[in-house]
């Protein structure tokens, strides 16, 4: 598809928000990046991280309490990127360039790539939230239909009950499929000069690679045997897939979020981009402070999207100034009060658009 643009020649709604939101952080004398509450719990994330990874493969308790502590440390791996690598990759974690950008690259300690992550969420996500053919999240297909632009298969009657399968495999696949298919597609001929790699990205993306492999599968296999680390990393990246693929989820894929498209002829949106952010975007939960702790501020979805290169630890106030600027504009603002509500939602959504063209 090329190249979609927005209708932002007035776009009057944003100037006001942006107004209030800067004079929030102006009048408060406050930085926009995150703070000691950030810090402390990044922290203490990591700590939990490293000791359930030595005490499984170190000490390998037994079956039934080894399978408990791989769920929790699939769980852990996902709240680090929520909270750590995401706000890195958005340079909204600390005020200091160097600090994003080493909290960033935690990606490439759980054996991702941020350089390839950067583009495709950064970019293609937060420019074209929810359009198909530019927002990648979204196209699961043929596994998933997510929306009704896609292409409805007999066996998506059923993808309300398989999803969790896929999801919960989307975490390895993109460690050892989809990177390596951005890999070989930017050092192709056809790539255009703007993909290819420099030669640190090439270094740091082998090296990253083999990191994974040594410390999340070839150490293990050493000291806790072969068998046990099969079962057990299977079911850290499985839970890990699965917490990441069911937050993303409930931001934009339930019901009340739209999937618009351009203009055939002109290619532009109907909508100014910060209006086409909040009506294909939802948050869930925004009052449980455990569930903003975990998933780093990413049930303020709304929030996030207008202003990605502000910490989530902020979030909380600039909910209320977008609410008020809704309010005053007439936009519907989607939220949901819980985070199974919102979870609910998105089962009800897959199942309609599974069983009906």
């Amino acid at each position: 598809m090329a190249k979609v643009s927005f209708n932002n020649k007035q776009s009057t709604f944003f100037a006001v928000l942006k107004e209030k939101v800067n004079h929030y952080f102006s009048k408060n004398n406050i930085h926009t990046s995150g703070n000691k509450e950030l810090y402390l719990k990044s922290l203490i994330q990591l700590s939990s991280a490293i000791c359930l990874y030595f005490t499984l493969v170190f000490f390998t308790p037994g079956a039934f309490v080894s399978i408990i502590l791989c769920c929790i440390l699939g769980v852990n791996m996902g709240v680090i990127g929520f909270n750590i690598m995401h706000e890195g990759g958005h340079m909204s974690y600390s005020k200091h360039k160097w600090v994003n950008e080493i909290s960033g690259h935690f990606l490439n300690i759980l054996g991702g790539s941020i350089h390839f992550w950067k583009i495709k969420h950064n970019v293609n996500h937060h420019t074209y939230t929810n359009i198909a053919g530019m927002d990648s999240d979204i196209d699961i297909e043929p596994f998933m239909r997510l929306h009704k632009q896609q292409e409805r298969h007999w066996y998506h009657r059923f993808q309300h009950i398989y999803w969790v399968i896929l999801y919960g495999m989307s975490y390895v696949t993109w460690i050892f499929y989809d990177d390596f298919v951005k890999y070989f597609a930017a050092n192709s001929s056809k790539a255009v000069a703007s993909q290819k790699l420099v030669f640190k990205e090439h270094i740091i993306f082998w090296l990253t690679k083999i990191f994974y492999i040594g410390m999340y599968i070839v150490v293990p296999i050493i000291f806790a045997g072969l068998v046990n680390t099969i079962i057990g990393f299977w079911i850290v990246v499985f839970i890990c897939g699965l917490s990441i693929s069911i937050v993303f989820q409930l931001a934009h894929v339930v019901e009340g979020t739209q999937f618009p498209l351009p203009d055939a002829d002109s290619n532009t949106m109907e909508q100014e981009w910060a209006i086409h952010q909040i009506i294909t975007t939802a948050n869930f939960s925004t009052k449980s402070k455990i569930v903003s702790w975990l998933v780093g501020g990413l049930n303020f979805q709304v929030e996030h999207h207008l202003f990605p290169k502000i910490s989530h630890v902020h979030y909380p106030k600039i909910n209320q100034l977008v609410k008020e600027t809704c309010e005053e504009f007439n936009i519907k603002y989607i939220e949901y009060s819980s985070f199974f509500k919102a979870f609910r939602s998105h089962m009800t959504h897959i199942r309609r658009l599974g069983s009906t063209l």
